[in-house]
């Protein structure tokens, strides 16, 4: 296990779980909600996150396991990794009560303004939206940790876009919380620590590779294969079922597919820059 690659794909799990901190931070400091500027980054996530899944990780996926089973084998094996990896987050999503939407919109302006009433049961969907947005963050630890562990330079965008995304986590978490309690620490509290389990999520896929495989120089080439298509899967379903429909619920659809071309832009440039 190469300590450095280790220290850097921890290092950036932690930047993207604790984001959800950021919204929280948003929630005390400012007194509106700028809409178009969270319409266009969450716009701007899924555009990265979308491209760099069917350009680049997929391509990588294929590569890995066309070179063990063939081409024709290789590629099948490609898509059925990629849709288990849809499958997984969706079980996941679907697990979790509609009532109780880690992604509902929420607005610095209900805790500022006291638009929503005060009400206890605001404390508790906060707590479950709280733990609601841990479930969802955990394989999203383990995608960013394993791509900071064998591809870098595909690591650091992806683990910008799921910090983008997690920022109104973030709000939905503190919003409700803070102001059923009316204790801001208490939602900013519970809104880091729902981000946690992203680096928790990387620290279970460290130690499966230590116990399996004796470090990640000992993992077959085929299993970063299926683990990095299983990876795009899961970032393509996040991407089209919460971040592009909560960027659009902030009410500027054009803001939004702005955000989406830029970020397949700057992330197609990025890529460009590796060749």
């Amino acid at each position: 296990m190469n300590t450095e690659n280790f220290w850097f794909a921890f290092a950036l799990t932690l930047f993207a779980g604790l984001s959800t901190g950021i919204g929280s931070a948003l929630a005390f400091f400012t007194k509106k909600t700028n809409t178009r500027l969270l319409s266009s980054s969450l716009g701007f996530s899924a555009g990265v996150m979308i491209y760099v899944s069917f350009v680049e990780i997929i391509s990588k996926a294929n590569d890995s396991l066309s070179a063990i089973h063939g081409d024709a084998k290789g590629s099948w094996l490609t898509v059925l990794s990629f849709f288990i990896g849809v499958t997984l987050i969706a079980i996941i999503d679907k697990i979790i009560p509609a009532f109780e939407n880690p992604h509902e919109i929420k607005r610095i302006e209900e805790v500022k303004n006291g638009t929503s009433p005060r009400d206890p049961k605001l404390i508790r969907m906060g707590l479950f939206t709280a733990l609601a947005i841990a479930i969802h963050n955990f394989p999203e630890g383990i995608a960013t940790f394993l791509a900071g562990l064998s591809e870098p330079e595909l690591a650091i965008p992806v683990a910008i876009a799921i910090a983008i995304h997690n920022i109104p986590e973030g709000i939905a978490v503190s919003v409700p919380i803070s102001y059923g309690t009316g204790n801001k620490k208490k939602g900013f509290f519970l809104s880091l620590l729902s981000g946690f389990a992203e680096p928790v999520g990387a620290l279970v896929a460290f130690a499966f590779i230590i116990l399996f495989f004796n470090g990640s120089d000992g993992i077959p080439q085929s299993i970063f294969g299926y683990m990095f298509a299983s990876v795009a899967g899961i970032m393509v379903f996040i991407s089209i079922d919460e971040l592009l429909p909560t960027a659009e619920e902030y009410g500027h659809h054009h803001y939004s597919i702005y955000g989406f071309i830029l970020g397949m832009a700057i992330m197609a440039l990025s890529l460009l820059m590796f060749i």
